[in-house]
Parts: C-alpha cells; sequence; structure tokens
C-alpha cells in the first residue's frame, strides 16, 4: 500500500495539469469540468499529502478545494 500511496503524486500531478487546460477554456462546460477535476486532484494530493507528512500541502489543498467549489457554483450560475 505505501508504494502505491507513494506512486499518488503522478496521477495527481496529471489531473491538475488537465484541469488547468479546461478552466482556461472559453466554453463554459469545458471550463466546469476543469473545476471538478481541481476536485478530484484536491482529494489525491491530500491522500498523497497525508500518506508523506506533507502537511502544508495538505492544508492548501484544503483552501484550493474552497476555491475549486466556487468555480464550480459561478461556472453552474452562468450556465443558467
Amino acid at each position: 500500500l505505501s508504494s502505491v500511496l507513494d506512486l499518488l503524486q503522478w496521477p495527481a500531478m496529471a489531473v491538475t495539469v488537465g484541469a488547468g487546460w479546461l478552466v482556461a477554456s472559453d466554453l463554459q462546460p469545458r471550463r466546469l469540468w476543469g473545476f471538478a477535476l481541481f476536485l478530484v486532484s484536491n482529494v489525491l494530493w491530500v491522500a498523497w499529502g497525508v500518506h508523506a507528512a506533507a502537511w502544508a500541502l495538505v492544508v492548501l489543498q484544503g483552501f484550493l478545494a474552497v476555491t475549486n467549489v466556487r468555480g464550480v457554483a459561478d461556472n453552474r450560475a452562468a450556465s443558467g
């Protein structure tokens, strides 16, 4: 299990990069998916951060999750 958690940082990084690409889109549905993926990346980073005792990263991801929830809400509001 420890080696699996060690590798978790790579999918977390890939999901974060993909999310960043999507939130930069001019299309609202893509931005919404980007913020949703950012929330997935927050969970992945927290899991890895707890495993690695990277507490500053865990706290950072908590704050970023709040901004990503706001991004989801703002983009849903923009659609209707």
